[in-house]
């Protein structure tokens, strides 16, 4: 392989290739292992789907029938590293209850848990080790997302394209590649990045497919780059590079911005609602305005959402929802199951997305583009809602930080809850399985060895 000076390394290899777990500050390091329970509750939640079912049949078509990686929620079924990565992934982000970083408009638990949980169980790599590779995999998937910025997001879905690099930098740090090899590792994966919205309009499954190629692709990308496999040695800036394909206002500092001192990781947002994040902020103004004023759903004649053009973009196309997860993209049928259930959850969307009241409901509710919920996104995602009550009064609802992020986040407790409930409503595994298997993800950092996670 050519050898690279060290001047040539982008500091973003340098950094994803050298980072260790106690170079991780405390308060990053708890909030990397809340993400990473926060993470099996959705696998296990999805892991049963239908279209998850198809990829992970896929996956154990093309793979050995036993290997090292666990598949998980599948009663002990084991395959390569690959296709466990490849099934996990898909599994979970179909239940829309992962996790999302806002400036990024970006998922990371389900592109960087997968693949690099699959590689420490085959490699026999420590928690700690894992967990430092999870955490490499955060920061440089959250600052790919903030540099391909907001043009990028409105056709490519960026859990899809930043997250193949994501993967590859959390397999790359296991995997101990040089900061060369990383940077090599990077090329591959950005070469190999895709994922358009096309999906929503007709209710497709490429969601699911989105983060299972990003998983795989990056894992792929950071074997080959530890065999020497070259790749494009600037695939961020380069004149036929990612911002050049994927972007009208990439911003490459932020691939660097405050790195090894600002933690993105910690920034990351748990999600309340079991729906597109864009939804989250409105449904929480309704829901302040229904408390403070004592309205029932009946009470609602209109609701104007004000959102930024971000919500507009990916929400918009979905008009009359067909499936349950197409309907997770309905602001209507959101703020409607928020407004008559109190929570927009799993089971709320399963038996009540199309019936009568909610659609009703979903049929008073508008989006309009709001310059100030505009100019703060994606940085902050302010909800603002206006409601028009059937005697005519108009009220006002406003929340700065929806449930579930940074300055409103979830206790220990609650994502421990709400992790279980996924599980039990996954299906997969009983609820002693699922509650010794949390026990132990919460002292993931003690492990000596990454082995399978329900044993």
């Amino acid at each position: 392989m050519k050898q690279e000076t060290q001047a040539t390394i982008h500091p973003l290899a340098q950094f994803a290739a050298t980072l260790q777990w106690s170079d991780v500050p405390a308060p990053v390091q708890r909030r990397a292992e809340d993400l990473w329970v926060d993470w099996f509750g959705s696998v296990l939640a999805g892991c049963k789907a239908r279209p998850v079912a198809s990829i992970t049949r896929f996956a154990l078509s093309q793979g050995p029938a036993q290997g090292p990686a666990e598949v998980i929620g599948h009663g002990g079924v084991t395959s390569s590293p690959m296709m466990a990565a490849l099934a996990n992934a898909a599994a979970s982000h179909v239940a829309e209850q992962d996790d999302v970083h806002n400036g990024s408009v970006f998922h990371p638990a389900a592109v960087v848990f997968p693949p690099a949980l699959a590689v420490a169980q085959q490699i026999g790599a420590s928690g700690a080790q894992l967990m430092a590779a999870c955490v490499a995999g955060y920061e440089v998937g959250i600052r790919v997302g903030e540099f391909l910025g907001r043009s990028h997001y409105k056709i490519f879905h960026t859990t899809a394209t930043a997250g193949t690099l994501a993967a590859a930098a959390a397999v790359g740090r296991l995997l101990e590649l040089t900061p060369a090899q990383m940077q090599h590792a990077f090329g591959s994966a950005g070469t190999q990045s895709a994922g358009l919205w096309e999906f929503l309009r007709t209710a497709a499954d490429s969601k699911q497919l989105h983060t299972a190629h990003a998983a795989s692709a990056g894992l792929m990308a950071a074997f080959l780059a530890k065999d020497g496999f070259t790749g494009a040695q600037d695939i961020f800036t380069g004149p036929q590079g990612l911002a050049a394909g994927m972007s009208t206002d990439a911003n490459p500092a932020k691939l660097t911005e405050g790195l090894g001192t600002r933690w993105a990781t910690a920034e990351t947002s748990f999600k309340w609602h079991a729906s597109c994040r864009h939804t989250h902020p409105a449904a929480d103004a309704l829901q302040q305005v229904m408390r403070e004023h004592g309205l029932a759903p009946a009470d609602i004649a209109q609701v104007t959402c004000h959102v930024h053009q971000g919500a507009i973009d990916v929400l918009g196309p979905v008009v009359s929802p067909t499936t349950v997860h197409q309907s997770k993209f309905s602001m209507g049928t959101v703020l409607a199951l928020a407004a008559r259930f109190g929570h927009a959850g799993l089971t709320e969307f399963d038996a009540q997305f199309l019936a009568p009241d909610t659609v009703a409901l979903r049929e008073k509710v508008r989006m309009e583009l709001d310059p100030e919920v505009d100019a703060a996104y994606p940085q902050r995602w302010i909800g603002k809602v206006t409601v028009q009550t059937t005697d005519g009064r108009q009220l006002a609802g406003r929340v700065e930080e929806p449930k579930g992020d940074p300055g409103n986040t979830l206790s220990r407790a609650e994502l421990t809850a709400k992790a279980l409930r996924l599980a039990a409503y996954g299906g997969a595994v009983s609820a002693a399985q699922a509650e010794a298997a949390v026990q132990r993800l919460w002292r993931v950092q003690e492990w000596p060895r990454t082995e399978h996670l329900l044993g």
